[in-house]
């Protein structure tokens, strides 16, 4: 591409050259009509002393031809002098035929037209002569013409000289002139060049690019202006990028699923929560129609409804995702421009499954907690009004009622208990009593603790594998009261002559404790169960063993307390097996 500084001093060079040819061809052409018209007064001038002496000493009567031959070499022309006939009664000029024949032929050409006035002819064909003639008078009348005849090489070498000298001097103007051209459109161009390069960068979008400032004129003004809206663009964009990022970083981060339809349908962004709660790719969604990917039939119809109506709507939806029935609250607004313009749909979705299970967890919770009560207290008045009845008079009767009634009591005291227990551990602020904890010992006394409950049922309880490292930070208490409560549940769920063992591993810096036992096992659909509150794997058998369905939740919390973690592993007919990792120093 050729730069405009380049075509601009070709195109002064162009005019200037123009001008200057021009301007020569007009100097030469005022030059050389000087120049013929000075020759001409002084041929005039000449002719006018030449004949002026022949008609003094008497015309062609009586012709000195001595004074003409030296006034012929004084002119440096020829003398010719004809009679009215034509006829030469002198000439000066060279005695070759051929000349002096056409010298007469002209000469008589001329004479034959009786000029009466002095006149001048130029001659070419190979001759190159200058006539000029004037008429002899003596006596008041007129008895010839004298020619002076003179070569045009003089003429032309004075043309030459002429165009030569209007040569070098328009060259060298022309030098000067383009050297000062050049100086100028640098100057003036190169402030250009440059603000139109800025202004390119900055259409490509690099607005760091600037441009110099070195001249206070209007390509000065240029240049800072160019720089001046460099300087706001970037901040602009600065400024966009900013609120781009932020923009960004809220909807990727904002935790609920969105995604923008446009005003034709298509699906314009779907954000990172909705990806992975979906488990969808970008590329699955993005410029597609929304019937074409959404399956979910009232979401469908929710976006139809927002388009008919341009009203928000807002609506609980379960949508099955793999194995599991999720809750939504989809919100689905209009996005409406300036001057009512309809730039498309937004939908939100806020996951309120987990609210679903705590709302039904708390509706379990309730009518557990006062199907736990009603049994005890209603075993409690029945046994009671049976005494009162008469029934308290019979001793046998009245010991047998009495003991239901104190076993009924310390089940619902248990029940109380582990109630307040499982309340205080969940309490914002619960802080455990750290201190030094022997997992060996505690392990040894829980199997003391409950070695009569195993002996009952002639179940084998043993501790294995006793690690010297398993001195943890953590409650004693609470620590105790997991390893009682894990035990105790598999005691509980192990059947006659079988066993429960607990093992403790030092891996480090934590500690697994391990309580397996060779009972009933679990099945796999209700592990993920197993710790909420009032759950049962086997309902019937917990209700009369007393347990109440509260322990194993009681378990994980003082875990998670601790920082731990707490795995299940169970098959059914072959075991359980309860595994708990607990670090060595409570993480911070």
């Amino acid at each position: 591409m050729t730069k405009y500084r380049t075509r601009l001093l070709f195109a002064l060079i162009t005019l200037i050259i123009i001008v200057l040819v021009g301007l020569g061809l007009l100097l030469g052409q005022l030059f050389k009509n000087y120049f013929i018209n000075s020759f001409n007064e002084r041929l005039k001038i000449e002719m006018s002393l030449l004949t002026s002496n022949i008609e003094q000493n008497g015309g062609l009567a009586s012709l000195d031809t001595e004074e003409i031959s030296r006034m012929s070499g004084l002119l440096n022309a020829r003398i010719t002098i004809v009679d009215l006939e034509g006829d030469v009664h002198y000439d000066t000029g060279e005695p070759s035929s051929t000349k002096i024949n056409r010298h007469r032929d002209i000469i008589g050409d001329i004479v034959e037209d009786a000029p009466g006035e002095q006149s001048d002819l130029e001659v070419g064909g190979g001759f190159d002569l200058h006539y000029y003639w004037k008429p002899l008078i003596h006596d008041g009348e007129n008895e010839g013409y004298v020619f002076l005849t003179t070569k045009i090489d003089d003429l032309q070498k004075a043309y030459r000289q002429i165009w030569w000298i209007l040569t070098v001097s328009l060259g060298m103007a022309l030098i000067v002139i383009i050297l000062l051209g050049t100086r100028i459109t640098n100057r003036y161009t190169k402030p250009i060049e440059s603000a139109t390069n800025v202004a390119i960068e900055l259409a490509k979008g690099n607005y760091r690019a600037r441009t110099y400032e070195d001249h206070i004129d209007e390509t000065g003004m240029l240049s800072s202006s160019i720089n001046i809206l460099a300087r706001n663009l970037q901040e602009l964009m600065k400024l966009k990028e900013s609120q781009q990022d932020r923009l960004t970083t809220l909807i990727e981060n904002m935790g609920s699923g969105l995604i923008l339809i446009d005003s034709r349908g298509f699906i314009n962004l779907i954000n990172k929560p909705y990806k992975e709660i979906f488990n969808v790719e970008a590329s699955e969604y993005l410029y597609k129609l929304y019937y074409e990917v959404i399956d979910h039939g009232e979401i469908t119809q929710m976006v139809e409804e927002i388009f008919m109506t341009e009203q928000k709507v807002r609506k609980q939806v379960v949508m099955p995702l793999e194995i599991e029935r999720r809750y939504f609250e989809v919100y689905g607004v209009p996005i409406i421009g300036t001057n009512n313009v309809w730039k498309g749909i937004l939908l939100v979705f806020h996951d309120i499954t987990e609210l679903k299970k705590l709302e039904q967890m708390r509706k379990d919770f309730v009518a557990n907690v006062s199907h736990e009560l009603k049994t005890p207290i209603t075993s409690i008045k029945g046994f009671s009004e049976t005494l009162l009845d008469g029934a308290m008079h019979d001793k046998a009767t009245l010991e047998a009622f009495l003991e239901i009634i104190l076993k009924e009591s310390d089940r619902l005291q248990v029940l109380i208990q582990e109630l307040l227990d499982l309340s205080k551990i969940e309490q914002h602020g619960f802080q455990l009593t750290n201190g030094r904890v022997d997992l060996v010992k505690e392990a040894n006394e829980v199997i003391e603790i409950l070695k009569g409950k195993a002996a009952q049922k002639d179940i084998l309880l043993r501790l294995s594998q006793p690690s010297e490292g398993a001195v943890i930070e953590g409650d004693p208490d609470r620590l105790k009261q997991v390893l009682i409560n894990l035990v105790s549940n598999a005691i509980t769920y192990t059947p006659n002559g079988g066993s429960v063992e607990i093992s403790l591993t030092d891996q480090g810096d934590s500690v697994s404790v391990l309580v397996k036992d060779s009972g009933i096992g679990i099945e796999k659909s209700e592990i993920t169960r197993i710790f909420e509150r009032f759950y049962r794997v086997d309902r019937a058998r917990s209700r009369n063993s007393g347990g109440t369905g509260l322990g194993l939740a009681i378990v994980k919390h003082i875990v998670e307390a601790h920082k731990g973690h707490i795995e299940v592993d169970s098959q059914i007919g072959k075991g359980t097996t309860f595994t708990i990792k607990l670090f060595k120093k409570l993480p911070q």
